[in-house]
């Protein structure tokens, strides 16, 4: 990551599994080098499947492909499955392999979060989708609501280079790492590539190291320094003192601040944390619409005309302190008017506006609760550091930790 504003890009929104996998899987199937593929949850569903289908037909066809899941959100993948896959050559990964107590998974924090894929150097995708049926409308009323975006240009050095950064440092602790050595794909600069669009763009992560708030910060940035509307759609929310500060500032300056959170949560944990701050939010003129239609699952913001962010990082004390996330940060006007254009649409035909009205007075419970919450995000990047940071290890997918926990299948969720 070079962390300054890479020029010459082009970004392709994709909306849902049924824009985002025809894309993602056409550009496997015509690889001719490489893919490395990041993603926290692989389901043994249709999604899943036909996925590892074009993976396993580009390692017969001689494409090196590396394939990092996360032990925690994908455990339960089946023998054959992992088999078939290394036996075409592919190299599965995971990341801290789950452990399970008395049948229950455990070890569920600082997990890899992340949704990459690199094609070639030259193609990459970065957002907020998994792979499994429950990304597709047709999956009816659990069906996700989420985002993420397709990109060209030198801003693709940029990823490809962190994603084998990413496997040499999680396989730093094993025995046998001569499989990263072969860079011959690697491209030294961004400035290899050439222009591919007029955008430009930023690749961030947060880590348990060196990036620790990069996306936090950029959100900041992005509240301080705009004039006139900003719209942020996120799925789990709950963010720390500093952000919902800098989103009342915007307010006062007069900027236009709205919320797009879940209505419809897939887990009912979701909406009453994020209503806890409901009072204070709305106290400080930000609007905040509940989406409806669905579960919302995307992580995704626009600020004026021509700042924009797609990624995997969530607005909350997971995304913010403990996961492995990665966002990429948009300055064009044309990706901003596509991408605002599906938020408006989305506020209007698919929210309802919290009033202030029905949120009631704050006073007894109410009040202590909000008393406790607002000194909670105030204080919780400080006590996140002292939970478990182990060192995160990256482990081949057919190692007994993974392998011992695999159904046969996997029913769709």
């Amino acid at each position: 990551m070079s962390g300054k504003w890479i020029p010459g890009n082009d970004f392709r929104l994709l909306e849902n599994g049924e824009e985002f996998y025809p894309r993602v899987f056409e550009c496997i199937a015509g690889a001719k080098q490489e893919v490395v593929l990041e993603t926290f949850i692989l389901f043994e569903d249709k999604v899943g499947l036909h996925l590892h289908e074009v993976l396993i037909a580009a390692a017969r066809r001689g494409v090196q492909v590396d394939v990092t899941i996360d032990g925690w959100g994908s455990p339960d993948l089946s023998e054959q499955f992992i088999a078939t896959l290394t036996e075409a050559g592919v190299r599965m990964h995971v990341f801290d392999p789950n452990t399970r107590l008395l049948g229950r998974s455990v070890n569920m924090l600082r997990r890899m979060h992340r949704k990459i894929v690199v094609v070639d150097g030259e193609t990459a995708f970065v957002g907020g989708i998994n792979y499994s049926a429950d990304h597709l409308a047709e999956d009816g009323p659990e069906g996700k609501q989420d985002y993420a975006v397709e990109i060209h240009g030198p801003l693709v050095a940029d990823i490809h280079r962190f994603t084998h950064g990413a496997l040499a440092n999680g396989h730093r602790h094993q025995r046998h790492r001569q499989w990263w050595r072969n860079r011959k794909h690697l491209r030294s600069s961004a400035q290899e590539l050439p222009p591919a669009g007029s955008a430009e763009g930023l690749f961030v992560t947060r880590d348990n190291g060196d990036h620790l708030d990069d996306i936090e910060r950029h959100y900041r940035i992005a509240l301080r320094s705009a004039r006139h509307r900003v719209i942020i759609a996120n799925a789990y929310f709950f963010p720390g003192y500093k952000l919902i500060k800098e989103m009342r500032k915007a307010v006062r300056r007069g900027v236009d601040v709205s919320l797009i959170l879940q209505g419809q949560p897939d887990m009912p944990i979701v909406k009453i944390a994020a209503s806890m701050l409901y009072h204070n939010l709305i106290k400080g003129g930000v609007k905040i619409f509940e989406y409806t239609d669905r579960p919302l699952h995307g992580k995704v913001a626009v600020a004026d005309d021509k700042w924009a962010t797609v990624g995997s990082s969530n607005l909350d004390p997971l995304s913010l302190t403990l996961n492995l996330e990665s966002n990429v940060i948009i300055r064009d006007r044309g990706f901003n008017e596509q991408l605002s254009g599906r938020l408006e649409q989305m506020m209007r035909d698919s929210c309802r506006q919290v009033e202030r009205q029905e949120l009631g007075e704050l006073s007894g419970w109410k009040l202590v609760r909000s008393f406790f919450v607002f000194h909670f995000i105030r204080r919780y990047p400080g006590w996140a550091s002292w939970l478990p940071r182990h060192v995160p290890r990256l482990h081949p997918a057919t190692l007994a930790p993974m392998a011992s926990t695999a159904h046969q299948t996997k029913q769709a969720p």
